[in-house]
């Protein structure tokens, strides 16, 4: 059985998903076919040789969708004989490429593949794709009687049920930025990212950001309905202590050993374990700390293995809960900021996930390095990379 290894993962710096932001103008095929390039410029392999691109977007609709993965590649300069294909586990959607990726080397069904995702919000809002309709369908509105949520209301019950306060919250997206910004003047992106147009930086880090400055924002997702809904929160989830929504695209090599030999490549980590999990859709954000006990399990390996993690922050709450129960040290936790910082753009942050990783495991000398990801609906996915 061949090991699934990667050889390279590049990035694009992430933009502001909105009129105005740095890639606006840029049609999201482009966008991705970005990173799809550089991955062949910076590893020198011939496209030929690719045996599929799985890549990862969650607004499937208008200039996303038809299989924007075939298209993307064929934009990059890859041959007409390269196949993609494009999945959606909704905020997962480019970790799920990387694990599908793996998972056909594994198996001996790819010999090379690339795994990727973009995200253009500025172009494509989020929810486009719902057009207003309701997508769960009347028996699981039945079976959850009415309560399923918006990703929002959900970070704000996770916020309750861990009493995490808004202080607790601020100071922790207030760490996400003052992190990001340090990589970012310290040169520690330079290495994992391509850049699009004049955009040399991400463009929503905010440095000097400050809990005092977090502390005035309103809440975000109160309004009358939901406050008479839910009369016990009592409201701490802002657009700073949030996600942003952003443009972006990421790529990820991946090859079995056998092959990167063949074809002169070096290794830099091997895909060792991965697991999805199902959780309370309710909650729904909640995912991610089953995945991690559940990939931990399957590797054989405690949380003391592991020298670095990158938790999605679509939400401070979020990595607070899931430190809260698995007793991560936050100091290795988004060492050069995270997504409240450095941005989400929903298909592209799985492969913006693992880029990072990879290069904090190298510039810490690290072995282990774990990323999880919660996603729509109550799903997580889990990924352990070794360095080699």
């Amino acid at each position: 059985m061949s090991a699934a290894v990667i050889v390279d993962a590049v990035r694009t710096p992430l933009a502001k998903g909105k009129p105005g932001g740095a890639y606006a103008d840029i049609h999201p095929v482009d966008l991705h076919a970005a990173a799809l390039r550089a991955l062949v410029d910076r590893t020198g392999i011939d496209p030929v040789v690719i045996d599929d691109v799985i890549s990862g977007a969650v607004g499937q609709v208008g200039e996303q969708a038809g299989n924007t993965a075939r298209w993307a590649l064929l934009a990059a300069g890859y041959p007409e004989s390269v196949p993609g294909v494009t999945v959606d586990r909704q905020c997962g959607s480019s970790q799920q490429a990387l694990h599908f990726a793996a998972q056909g080397v594994i198996a001996g069904a790819y010999d090379v593949a690339v795994a990727s995702g973009v995200e253009s919000m500025s172009r494509i809002p989020i929810g486009s794709q719902f057009q207003g309709k309701d997508f769960f369908g009347p028996q699981v509105g039945a079976r959850y009687g009415g309560g399923l949520v918006p990703q929002g209301i959900s970070a704000e019950l996770i916020a309750q049920k861990w009493d995490l306060s808004r202080a607790q919250l601020d100071e922790y997206s207030a760490m996400s930025h003052e992190r990001a910004a340090r990589a970012w003047k310290d040169g520690l992106l330079d290495s994992q990212v391509t850049f699009v147009n004049d955009l040399r930086t991400d463009e929503t880090i905010r440095p000097g950001t400050s809990v005092e400055t977090l502390a005035g924002l309103r809440p975000a997702f109160r309004n009358d309905d939901w406050a008479a809904a839910y009369p016990t929160i009592d409201w701490r989830v802002t657009a700073g202590n949030s996600s942003p929504v952003n443009d972006g695209s990421a790529a990820v090599l991946v090859t079995s050993d056998e092959a990167a030999a063949r074809l002169g490549l070096k290794p830099r980590a091997r895909v060792h374990s991965f697991a999805v999990v199902g959780d309370d859709p309710i909650l729904m954000l909640t995912g991610i700390i089953p995945a991690t006990k559940k990939v931990l399990d399957r590797a054989g390996l405690s949380l003391g293995d592991i020298d670095a993690f990158e938790v999605n922050e679509a939400f401070a709450s979020v990595v607070l809960a899931w430190q809260a129960e698995t007793g991560a040290d936050l100091a290795k936790v988004n060492v050069n900021g995270g997504a409240i910082a450095i941005g989400h753009p929903l298909g592209a942050s799985g492969a913006r996930l693992a880029t990072s990783l990879l290069n904090v495991l190298e510039q810490q000398d690290g072995r282990f390095g774990l990323q999880v990801m919660c996603e729509a609906g109550g799903l997580a996915n889990a990924t352990i990379i070794e360095r080699i």
